[in-house]
């Protein structure tokens, strides 16, 4: 059975819905920068699921938090460009709710973007992270 990976770094889930999702969000600082498993383990134990058109993340001390799966934002405010690997990558950002749950778990200042879904295949530096 394959497990997958909706937000990078994240935990994964063998929901087969949740191929069409599969590293289609990912956690950065509040400068942009992509945070990894390796310099931040504790995204390993933020569990994802996908439940009735969310994405619904879980961790260790916190209530859930539920965020549409395919919802975007037309307000081009929340749109932005980050570096990722070497490449540039359209996202939108998910608002401050999930920003703050991120940053309140993780203990950084976070924010949970989508990649949109505009922008097709994403090369991610570390297929394990």
């Amino acid at each position: 059975m394959s497990e997958f990976q909706p937000v990078a770094a994240c935990g994964l889930t063998p929901q087969p819905e949740a191929a069409a999702y599969d590293r289609r969000w990912l956690v950065t600082n509040d400068a942009g920068q992509w945070l990894d498993r390796e310099r931040f383990p504790k995204l390993a134990e933020i569990t994802v699921q996908l439940r009735m058109g969310y994405l619904v993340l879980k961790a260790p001390g916190m209530l859930r938090m539920d965020i549409p799966l395919d919802v975007i934002e037309d307000d081009d405010s929340v749109r932005h460009r980050i570096a990722l690997g070497g490449q540039e990558l359209d996202v939108v950002d998910e608002g401050q709710l999930a920003a703050a749950w991120l940053s309140n778990f993780i203990g950084i200042p976070c924010r949970l973007l989508k990649v949109h879904p505009d922008m097709g295949e994403v090369r991610w530096p570390d297929r394990q992270a």
